[in-house]
């Protein structure tokens, strides 16, 4: 996947969430910009899910090639801010995460297939695909992907 560090930013906006923090999650009381080590962590979950049913944090740490303490700290992180659920052995994606993890992954396959399609090699594709699916808001991609006649791109199966 791509690169990490810290990866949460904790935005008071005014009112009941409303505000703009951009790249945001809103609606929740407080605008948690997460940044793209972040939706990578929840991206990866879901693709794993998607792969293998349950998924441990040290499946995490190995498809992102990070520390299971890296993992250990990213997935408190998350389930504080209401992306993850943490069960004894495994980690779920909640309604929320499960969003964002899956816009992250169609987007990925966008770029990825928009990059490949133009004769970039799989591999370089895959990994500029995985940065620029952070970059665009909402919008911008989804006037981008109408413009391309892209509107079908919900992603292949999950192989990241």
């Amino acid at each position: 996947m791509c690169g990490f560090g810290h990866f949460l930013n904790e935005l008071e906006c005014s009112g009941t969430g409303a505000g703009i923090c951009a790249p945001t999650i809103q609606g929740y009381g407080l605008c948690v910009a997460l940044r793209e080590s972040g939706e990578d962590y929840l991206e990866s979950i879901y693709v794993l899910s998607e792969r293998q049913g349950i998924v441990r944090s040290i499946d995490v740490a190995e498809h992102l090639g990070v520390t299971k303490a890296s993992v250990s700290k990213a997935m408190a992180t998350l389930e504080n801010s209401g992306y993850v659920e943490m069960g004894k052995r495994d980690v779920h994606l909640t309604e929320r995460g499960l969003e964002v993890a899956r816009q992250m992954w169609e987007r990925h396959c966008f770029f990825v297939g928009l990059l490949e399609d133009a004769g970039v090699s799989a591999e370089v594709a895959s990994q500029e695909g995985c940065h620029m699916e952070h970059c665009l808001s909402e919008e911008s991609f989804e006037k981008l992907r109408s413009m391309l006649g892209r509107e079908d791109v919900a992603g292949p199966t999950t192989e990241a």
